[in-house]
């Protein structure tokens, strides 16, 4: 059956132009006459019944036997079309979605790539973040280490100011057992003027003389005072200097915390930010295992097309044969 309108008429009718062109009607010339339409086994059927008339007309008439055998040939030609025609259409179809199945194969083979790829990238990124979170980790275990040797340096300051109050208390307890022997010793020294100056006079030069003694020994004393309070004043001085040292390392301890605290948020940020990576991850290894799926089942499916076709071909084959054997003449029985 001739396809997409296509029948004798037609095709008489493209053979008759071509011919008045002075070409050749070769089935290719009179399919493209006809708009690229019809069957290239129907055009070459309807050229050969076609030239067949012509010849006969030219020659005569044709005996009976040799009209019914070539009336058998054309039918069994026909039969022959008739059965080649649905197979070439299921062939035509089978290859039509065979390429479409190639082209879904091919479109998840692209977009395995390209979530390959991704996932390549969103490795790089996670071993980067990773690296960063391994340098903050270490940054905020030098701010640790730091800030314990910060405070260790506290205590021994405050070790050292502890010393310095006491040794400032021992000079303070020193200068004033210095006041009190130097009282002593004053009122020590009136009384006993008192008493020799009711003493004779012959005693005057002896008492003099121990005056001066005395004087001697309080000059002696009064240098002792001012050494102690010269020490005094280099322990405030040096006391001073201590609370400054001690407010300096309070300050660094007061950074080092308010540090250690921002390196403990970017931490936590940091460790958000690798879950939610982790997450794209295991979403587009999920993603890559349902498209290598889609392409076993595309694959299972091109092979059933394939058995299909295979099928359709022994089908095909048993047809041609059948139709062979209804096309072979009759044998004449043995006499």
């Amino acid at each position: 059956m001739a396809r997409g309108g296509i029948n004798k008429a037609v095709v008489k009718k493209a053979r008759q132009a071509i011919l008045a062109r002075g070409e050749h009607p070769s089935i290719d010339a009179v399919r493209i006459e006809m708009g690229n339409t019809g069957s290239k086994t129907t055009i070459h059927r309807y050229l050969k019944e076609l030239d067949d008339g012509t010849s006969r007309r030219d020659a005569g008439p044709m005996p009976l036997d040799e009209e019914l055998s070539e009336l058998v040939g054309r039918l069994a030609q026909r039969l022959q079309e008739q059965a080649q025609e649905p197979l070439e259409q299921a062939l035509a179809h089978s290859e039509q979605q065979k390429q479409a199945f190639e082209q879904q194969l091919e479109q998840a083979r692209q977009t395995q790539e390209q979530l390959q790829q991704q996932l390549q990238i969103q490795a790089s990124a996670l071993a980067g973040e990773s690296a960063a979170l391994q340098d903050t980790r270490s940054m905020l275990q030098s701010e640790q280490t730091r800030n314990a040797e910060l405070n260790q340096a506290l205590k021994d300051c405050h070790l050292r100011l502890e010393d310095k109050e006491q040794q400032i208390r021992s000079l303070e307890e020193k200068h004033l057992h210095a006041r009190d022997a130097l009282e002593h010793y004053r009122a020590a020294s009136k009384e006993q003027r008192e008493q020799e100056q009711r003493r004779h006079e012959g005693q005057i030069q002896q008492v003099q003389m121990e005056l001066r003694q005395a004087q001697q020994s309080a000059l002696v004393r009064q240098d002792e005072i001012t050494q102690l309070h010269r020490d005094n004043e280099r322990l405030l001085s040096e006391q001073r200097a201590t609370h400054k040292e001690l407010k300096l390392a309070q300050d660094a301890a007061s950074k080092s915390t308010v540090s250690q605290a921002l390196l403990s948020e970017q931490l936590a940020r940091q460790d958000s930010a690798v879950t939610l990576l982790q997450e794209r991850l295991r979403v587009a290894s999920e993603e890559i295992q349902a498209l290598k799926e889609r392409a076993d089942k595309q694959a299972r499916l091109s092979k059933e097309m394939e058995l299909r076709a295979a099928k359709a071909e022994a089908g095909l084959e048993a047809l041609r044969l059948a139709a062979a054997i209804k096309a072979q003449p009759d044998m004449p029985a043995d006499a």
